[in-house]
């Protein structure tokens, strides 16, 4: 007979290593040797929407570090008492609750939820989509993409990051880290769509 102190221990762990940053941000390969479900993930938002792997994990990396329930820093009062949020974005990808419920529509997906990697991913593919349909931007230049996401269509349309030298430095940053990202995807891809590290548990 199975204790229910021991279900509630084994869901706990579960949900512990579920919701958990990789062990090491910096090497897809490596996350996704970790985290077995993401790169299918990834690939499905992928196929959705068009943007590529490596800028969508980039742009999330820059965002959260991959932490599922990641907020904006609070502001500081007087220098050293915790203020308010500057916004309310939450989850993997930093989205506002406004602009979350607008993908929800868009792309169908009610349930979703920004502490979900799969919605959360797919978010982004969604939304490099609309940055090549209402901005005319490539889906594979992870600068101007960047740009896009942190400042809205809008924004970016009238050009509210050229005066923001932070943000370009922060948009080039997303750049290098895609690029990065592009090389380690090259050695490992094979394995992983042949789900090598998987049946090699076996």
């Amino acid at each position: 007979m199975i204790r229910p102190i021991t279900i509630s221990l084994c869901l706990a762990l579960l949900t512990a290593c579920t919701t958990s940053a990789p062990s090491n941000v910096n090497n897809l390969c490596d996350i996704f040797k970790e985290k077995r479900g993401w790169y299918g993930d990834a690939s499905d938002s992928k196929d959705n929407w068009g943007s590529s792997i490596p800028v969508m994990m980039a742009i999330m990396h820059q965002e959260s570090k991959f932490q599922a329930k990641a907020k904006p820093p609070r502001k500081k009062i007087l220098g050293f008492i915790p203020g308010p949020r500057p916004s309310d974005a939450y989850g993997y990808s930093q989205a506002k609750k406004s602009t979350w419920k607008g993908y929800k529509s868009s792309a169908g997906n009610y349930g979703a939820d920004r502490d979900d990697f799969a919605d959360a991913i797919d978010f982004v593919g969604w939304y490099n989509k609309q940055s090549y349909k209402r901005s005319g931007i490539s889906r594979s230049d992870s600068y101007r993409l960047y740009l896009a996401y942190h400042e809205g269509h809008g924004g970016y349309n009238r050009g509210s990051y050229r005066n923001k030298q932070w943000l370009k430095d922060v948009a080039r940053k997303v750049e290098r880290k895609a690029g990065s990202y592009q090389s380690q995807l090259s050695g490992c891809e094979k394995d992983l769509d042949d789900g090598g590290w998987f049946f090699g548990l076996f």
